[in-house]
């Protein structure tokens, strides 16, 4: 007789056994497609690699080491001594060099110079990382043609984000030794938001449809949470821009009291909230914990549903997971003041959280 194998995997008139496993393959990308969402999760992955290596070159005073902007010629660093000396010259006539760094000899100099060289390579790294598999993948036809203008958008937003860069450097080079606290968080807002975008296009390509049957309240909750934790990171890139860290270094309290000295002491108030370092260091502890207070609200609401995939369940574990590990990352900055490691950390734990923020808010999306 033959073996029919299992009884229980043969079709039955008038039942169909629910399978989640069957739904999730369902809700995934043809196979045709799956090398666009990986080559643009990479892009995204080397996005975030350049955003803790920046923030390594903002902890070491690095930024402003190389004061030239070449886009071409800058990608091969000095080869000889002569190179070097001259390199060196430029930056002594730096405000950096000149009121901070007026002891610094030539190998202390080469530490600096490549560790700003190596966030402006990434930079060139990403560029090509994504203009060749586009070229590639459109001559070959694989690329949706809805799809083409989201991707050349994103590849005119990278050119403007170099061009950001140095438009932040710039400001460091002129009169005070640091660049402005506004074109740093620009830099780095540009940067989250370019991440952010491609993330979002790859997990649409991933998985084309949404969750069934999400609630329009958990939609707009996930987008407030994506919005806050967003906001959360800028408010960062004012304390980084400010050099707020490195004042008010106790926790719970600020030096013993919850609402610090100097806090709004500035005219007019708004300057404040970017340029004051009380208000600054202030604000971005508020809007941490906010983000611990909706983060636990969104999952109790999202729980008490009872009814998403495997992948948001997962998901729904992690984001609380990733949230408290980062406010701790930040006290823990903060307490230390701002060692190297852990302020990169930090701000590596900040695009972890926006990074699963995103990917739920992109599971519950509204139908198309």
């Amino acid at each position: 007789m033959q073996d029919i194998g299992d009884v229980s995997e043969l079709p039955l008139p008038g039942l169909t056994r629910h399978n989640p496993l069957r739904d999730e393959r369902a809700n995934m990308i043809p196979d045709r497609s799956r090398p666009i969402a990986i080559w643009l999760l990479v892009c995204a992955a080397l996005i975030l690699v350049m955003v803790v290596v920046g923030g390594v070159t903002r902890l070491t005073r690095s930024g402003l080491s190389i004061v030239e902007w070449q886009p071409i010629m800058g990608a091969v660093p000095p080869l000889n001594e002569a190179q070097w000396n001259d390199a060196f010259d430029k930056y002594k006539q730096t405000p950096e060099y000149q009121k901070v760094n007026g002891s610094m000899t030539l190998p202390d100099f080469k530490g600096i110079f490549y560790i700003e060289w190596t966030h402006r390579f990434l930079g060139r790294l990403i560029g090509l990382a994504f203009l060749l598999p586009f070229i590639y993948f459109l001559v070959r036809g694989r690329i949706e043609r809805a799809l083409v203008p989201k991707l050349i958008g994103i590849f005119v937003l990278g050119g403007l984000q170099g061009a950001l860069g140095w438009f932040m450097v710039k400001s460091g080079l002129v009169d005070i030794p640091r660049v402005s606290p506004y074109r740093l968080t620009a830099h780095l807002g540009l940067a989250v938001a370019i991440y952010g975008y491609i993330v979002w296009i790859a997990l649409g390509l991933l998985y084309p449809k949404p969750e069934p049957n999400v609630p329009v309240s958990l939609q707009r909750v996930s987008r407030v949470v994506v919005a806050l934790v967003f906001v959360t990171i800028l408010a960062g890139g004012f304390v980084a821009g400010t050099r707020a860290g490195f004042a008010f270094n106790t926790w719970p309290l600020m030096y013993g009291q919850l609402v610090p000295e100097g806090f709004f002491a500035q005219q007019p108030w708004w300057v404040n909230l970017f340029e004051d370092i009380a208000t600054v260091q202030f604000d971005h502890r508020m809007l941490a914990y906010a983000v611990l207070f909706a983060v636990a609200a969104y999952c109790w609401l999202a729980l008490r549903q009872k009814q998403f995939s495997a992948r948001v369940q997962f998901a729904l574990a992690l984001l609380p997971i990733v949230a408290v590990t980062q406010v701790v990352l930040g006290i823990a900055t903060l307490l230390l003041m701002v060692p190297v490691a852990l302020g990169a950390a930090h701000q590596a734990g900040a695009l972890v959280v926006f990074t699963v923020a995103l990917y739920l808010a992109h599971a519950w999306r509204a139908r198309a």
